[in-house]
């Protein structure tokens, strides 16, 4: 640790890291942009903050404020101090639903402010698409706005004071006035010398949030400091709380969709949505559609769509459903009169979240568009596109004409785009396909950028209408504002930060906006073993994917990313391992390459569930990444004994199974504790019983079933041949039941599942030809494969493509999955119970569940799925020694006190072998196959 990070250490109680993991994932935001900085600093609180400026003024060291690190504009970035609020800071201080405000600390997410105030009926206006891990430190910083703010403002509408720390050290609470003399002076002296100015220098739209806002402080807005400083992007003081303003939240909601021929007449239609006073009017293209349909699979979302090739989202509230249902069957009407609009009407809660979802991934779904060229090839063969000119806003009548305008400059320049966003303000997102990576694509992002800024303008628009300027844009504000507006800027920024320690080269003497991108200087050729297919072969553009969107550290909800939710440190999250992985490509931060230890310990907390594969916006694939990274970094190196004992698991099952009854005795007797030690097992974790006869075997002694009946193959994982063949047996029953015949692959075949998790890619790549070779005779048939462990499964759909440029598309699917799709009008005997299932991680990446929830429906089961995340065993990852603590944390996040709470006769339902063992371990229940449950119903009915 240098001087400066040891006296900073010595002055806070928080944390200071300046390894080169933290200035490593700290290094890049949501932006094009990448600074790395000399330290970063987790106060616990207000004195840290001031401590901690206290030590930067004294070395000169500036300071840059932080809150999910979801800046689209490089704003959360620094080369000096990056103070992160979000890890200590992130509590609701005090709720007071009589005057509608609560008081927080700026590290608070914003869904956490709007669970604990809807107790009360009320919520926070403002909500940007990144919700569920945004803080309120940030949107106060960037002014954010989201879907609602037609109906409720920016977040500068809806602060009424703040306690902020100045650049020379004085904490202050600024409300409806301003208690320090000599700052409310000058103040009133820069605004009483420059009314005029003040009065005609700044376009008058809902969305303008370039620039600072100084025309808060005229005489007849009230003198409102909060206003000025609410946008300032951190540029003027610290945050160290806010009271911000709550609104009733609607009764009942209802989502009118209308459809149109495209996003321009979407955008025409605004103007008469507007009388309307809906809560949100956001649009959007047929090429979004497009692109989503391409990236990930196709939701019964989609489906509700009405015809046509661009759509508003039009949000009504009211007090009740039936007074909001016909109010947004009078929106309908009317759109359809006026403006010719198709519409459907959602009002099922379901419904909504599926709608609202296409529009909230968009920001992540329209970074890797459908077909393109200019960049190496995505998912799907899509091409890469980036932040930048980002949230541009124009008057909302204005919009139609923006989005042709817009859209002609992009042919111009030859580049491709996917608009979208807050049409109900004039507000339009896009990702745009800027070839960064070359100096003649640098230069054509400058034209673009300075071309779409006079565009912009003259619609008298502004340049950022929600996540503000920074480094993207500030450099553009002369096109937008007249010099002396621009003047007054600086005197402004030089009332509150006279020495410009505050996020310095944001607004104020900004830094150029193509300097510093993340894809300056050549990256390294290091050597790899995956094929990389929709990323070109190459693995910096795999981890390139990763834009910083943050969705990984989202604690609320989905699969990705159980570690990050365990611990809540950056390097543990997708986002934070993409960044290393990027840096160790680059080679100035991470030197070492391959043989990185940052990168190797932030990578061994990833569980390798594969939650990123379909969580992730960009679709990330870290634990393929994991994989390759052990493959490198051990290669002819010893590795960790758990390579040896659990990534040779299906060699040991082979062998156990020869004589169970010896290998269980061994497990079980004394020696359990050297086994585990010598195998780099954790001691809290039981050794596996292997079963008396393996699944192979037990098959062997059935009769063959008569009568010519279509074959099925069954895969016989290692997990089900050796360790639980009861639910081979249940399969081969179910499937007979529904008319097959079921066979086995001729000869031992294995996927290498263990060996890819333990990155030893060669043996596992030899595995995989040995098993397509004896699989050939059925591949070549024709014939389905079912599998019942779905990370083996995934596997043989996914896995194999990564590792095999010539592995065939496997027929393979679940249990589920052929019985709805190969048997369809097979009735199974109805199931009079209730369950709760855990989806295995692998299966919610690859499968999806939805196929197992109609059949368990379709029996009769009342079913509900689990949003409890990774169940933290993870094949190999929980049973290691090092890993137990994050492995019983994931699991105690959702699915252990589910389980608890349910009653005795609600089944448990757990496909995958990991899950199963976690839930009896940790609750002692049984949790069953789903081919246990079929069967069971079969053999019932039958006595």
């Amino acid at each position: 640790m240098s001087t400066f990070a040891a006296e900073l250490a010595e002055a806070v109680t928080g944390e200071v890291e300046s390894d080169r993991t933290a200035r490593a994932v700290f290094s890049m935001d949501a932006s094009n942009y990448r600074h790395v900085p000399r330290a970063v600093v987790f106060p616990r609180s207000a004195e840290d903050i001031e401590a901690t400026l206290r030590v930067c003024r004294a070395h000169g060291v500036p300071i840059t404020a932080r809150g999910a690190g979801t800046s689209i504009g490089g704003q959360a970035l620094g080369e000096g101090v990056v103070l992160d609020y979000s890890r200590h800071l992130n509590r609701v201080l005090e709720i007071d639903p009589v005057n509608r405000t609560a008081r927080v600390q700026p590290g608070v997410v914003l869904d956490t402010l709007r669970t604990e105030v809807a107790r009360h009926g009320l919520t926070f206006g403002p909500d940007p698409s990144t919700h569920s891990r945004c803080t309120l430190g940030g949107m106060i910083g960037n002014d954010a706005c989201g879907s609602h703010s037609v109906a409720w403002g920016r977040t500068a509408d809806n602060v009424v004071s703040l306690g902020v720390l100045t650049a020379d050290g004085k904490r202050l609470t600024i409300g409806p006035s301003l208690d320090d003399a000599g700052l409310r002076e000058r103040l009133r002296e820069l605004v009483d010398g420059n009314l005029a100015l003040l009065r005609t220098g700044f376009p008058a739209l809902p969305r303008r949030v370039s620039g600072y806002a100084l025309d808060a402080l005229l005489p007849e807005n009230g003198f409102d400091v909060v206003r000025s400083l609410v946008g300032t992007e951190g540029t003027c003081v610290l945050l160290t709380e806010a009271t911000v303003r709550l609104v009733p939240s609607p009764a009942s909601r209802v989502l009118v969709v209308a459809g149109y021929a495209d996003d321009v007449a979407a955008a025409d239609a605004v103007p008469h949505v507007l009388p309307l006073r809906p809560l949100t009017i956001e649009g959007m293209g047929a090429d979004l559609i497009d692109t989503l349909l391409v990236r990930s699979r196709r939701t019964p979302a989609l489906d509700r769509l009405p015809e046509g090739g661009g759509w508003l989202f039009i949000e009504i509230g009211g007090d009740d459903a039936d007074s909001t249902l016909a109010r947004a069957e009078e929106v309908a009407e009317t759109l359809g009169v006026e403006t010719g609009a198709t519409t459907v009407i959602a009002s099922d809660p379901a419904d909504m979240r599926g709608l609202w979802s296409i529009r909230e991934a968009s920001a992540g779904i329209a970074t890797r568009m459908a077909g393109g060229t200019s960049q190496p090839p995505g998912a799907g063969g899509g091409s890469e596109a980036w932040p930048g000119w980002e949230d541009a806003a124009v008057p909302p009548e204005q919009l139609g004409s923006y989005l042709r305008g817009f859209r002609a400059l992009l042919e111009k320049h030859g580049l491709r785009g996917i608009p979208y966003g807050h049409f109900g303000e004039g507000c339009v997102h896009v990702r745009i396909d800027f070839p960064l990576t070359t100096a003649e694509g640098i230069r054509r992002f400058r034209s673009f950028m300075e071309d779409a800024a006079d565009l912009v303008v003259s619609h008298g628009g502004s340049l950022s209408g929600e996540h503000g300027d920074g480094q993207a844009r500030a450099e553009l504000l002369p096109r937008m504002y007249r010099p002396e507006i621009l003047r007054l800027f600086e005197a402004f920024k030089e009332i509150w930060d006279p020495e410009n320690l505050l996020n310095p080269g944001n607004l104020v003497h900004p830094r150029r906006l193509d300097a510093d991108l993340r894809f300056d200087g050549p990256l390294r050729q290091l050597p790899v073993t995956l094929k990389y297919p929709h990323d070109g072969g190459s693995l910096a553009t795999a981890t390139r994917r990763c834009v910083g969107v943050g969705k990984c550290v989202d604690t609320s909800t989905g699969v990705m990313c159980p570690s990050y939710m365990a611990t809540r440190r950056e390097e543990h999250s997708t986002r934070g391992r993409a960044h290393l992985l990027f840096e160790m490509m680059r080679g100035e931060t991470i030197t070492d390459g391959w043989r990185s230890t940052e990168v190797r310990d932030a990578l061994d907390l990833c569980l390798a569930c594969k939650g990123c594969l379909s969580d992730c916006p960009v679709n990330v694939d870290m634990a393929s990444y994991k994989a390759e990274f052990l493959h490198q970094h051990y290669a002819r190196r010893v590795r960790p004994p758990s390579h040896y004992s659990l990534g040779f698991l299906p060699l040991w099952a082979r062998l156990a199974s020869a004589m169970p009854r010896v290998a269980n005795g061994v497990l079980g007797s004394r020696l359990a504790p050297l086994v585990k030690r010598l195998g780099g097992i954790t001691p809290e974790r039981s050794l596996p019983e292997f079963a008396p006869t393996s699944l192979r075997k037990e098959l062997r002694k059935r009769p063959k079933p008569a009568g010519d009946r279509p074959r099925v193959v069954l895969w016989p994982d290692t997990f089900t041949n050796f360790l639980s063949p009861e639910v081979g047996t249940a399969a081969v029953r179910v499937l007979a039941y529904a008319g097959f015949e079921v066979v086995l692959p001729k000869g031992p075949v294995c996927c290498g599942l263990t060996w890819i998790s333990t990155g030893q890619l060669g043996i596992a790549r030899r595995l995989l030809r040995r098993t397509l070779k004896a699989l050939e005779p059925e591949i070549a048939a024709g014939t389905p494969i079912v599998g019942l462990e779905p990370s083996c499964l995934a596997v043989l759909r996914h896995d194999v493509h990564d590792l095999l440029d010539d592995a065939p598309k496997l027929d393979a699917t679940t249990l589920a999955g052929f019985l709805e799709t190969r048997a369809p009008e097979v009735e199974f005997p109805a199931v009079d119970a209730k369950a709760i299932t855990q989806q295995h991680c692998h299966q919610h990446a690859v499968f999806g569940n939805a196929a197992e929830e109609r059949l368990l429906a379709k029996v009769g089961v009342g079913n509900r799925t689990l949003d409890s995340g990774c169940c933290g065993l993870a094949g190999n990852f929980g049973v290691e020694r090092g890993h137990h603590e994050v492995s019983v944390a994931a699991a105690n996040r959702v699915l252990v006190p589910e389980v608890n709470a349910a009653s005795e006769d609600t089944l448990v339902l757990a496909d995958g072998f990991s899950c199963r063992t976690q839930i009896g371990e940790l609750t002692e229940r049984e949790a069953l196959h789903l081919a246990q449950v079929l069967d069971r119903a079969i053999t019932d009915s039958s006595r």
